[in-house]
């Protein structure tokens, strides 16, 4: 099932069950690899205070409306990021490799998954891995789509996983295939989530083979920091074996794990 590939079928398919009528927008996509959203462009020192707290959790500090792929780990960062989830089956494993390489990740979690998995998103947490808003339904057409729904998508979603998590909320929003808008952008930092991209893309979701995902990471790894992999949507066993490889390689060609800026 390809959930980041071509605005998927799985989005369409649950964003119809979410029941709300679709509005076309005059937005443009945000691509992860090209960088900032089209549209009012963000200044860097742009930033956005989180309103009155929509659920449960510390109050915290303004965060830049702007896109953030770096490391806080400096220019030898690698920030590994793990989409889609939490699943049953593969959440677990993916949980396994991290442990026994000691690194951490951020989890960018789907609010239905997380409402259904609530002990695994305690789990990810325990571990010491962070949280990541990736809307309720996978929509990956949410650029389309109207503000309300968009607004719908990302607050429901962090109450979701906030409530599953027992009370820690997302730090970061991710959009479904990069369907950033200005607007989105700015609400999820409104809420205290910076808007989250990536620079690799293992393109696990295709299922090439493992050799393939540890090659396409390997030769990528130049354009920058955040590595995207997916714990759900399928099949993830070449998933959690890619991680397997290369995150004792990454570690020998004197890369460190850390968390995307905020």
């Amino acid at each position: 099932m390809v959930w980041h590939g071509g605005r998927g079928r799985y989005g369409r398919v649950l964003a119809a069950a979410v029941g709300v009528t679709a509005v076309a927008v005059t937005t443009s996509v945000w691509s992860a690899q090209a960088g900032p959203v089209a549209g009012r462009p963000a200044r860097a020192e742009e930033v956005v205070r989180p309103s009155r707290p929509y659920a449960r959790g510390p109050a915290r500090g303004p965060v830049s409306v702007n896109i953030t792929h770096a490391s806080d780990r400096g220019a030898r960062g690698v920030n590994i990021t793990i989409d889609d989830g939490p699943d049953p089956v593969w959440t677990p494993r993916v949980l396994e490799v991290l442990r026994e390489y000691g690194v951490k990740a951020t989890f960018c979690m789907v609010g239905t998954q997380a409402q259904a998995h609530p002990d695994l998103v305690r789990a990810v947490v325990a571990a010491g891995h962070r949280l990541c808003d990736h809307t309720v339904s996978h929509d990956t057409t949410m650029d389309t789509k109207s503000e309300s729904y968009q607004s719908r998508q990302i607050l429901d979603a962090e109450r979701m996983i906030t409530k599953a998590s027992g009370g820690v909320r997302p730090q970061y929003y991710r959009a479904p295939g990069g369907a950033f808008t200005p607007y989105s952008r700015e609400l999820a930092a409104s809420r205290g989530m910076r808007p989250l991209g990536w620079n690799v893309d293992s393109k696990d979701f295709e299922r090439p083979g493992t050799d393939v995902l540890v090659a396409t990471v390997k030769q990528e790894i130049a354009n920058g920091p955040t590595v995207l992999f997916h714990d759900a949507g399928g099949d993830r066993s070449e998933s959690v074996e890619a991680l397997r490889e290369l995150l004792p390689w990454l570690r020998r060609q004197g890369y460190s794990f850390g968390f995307p800026v905020r």
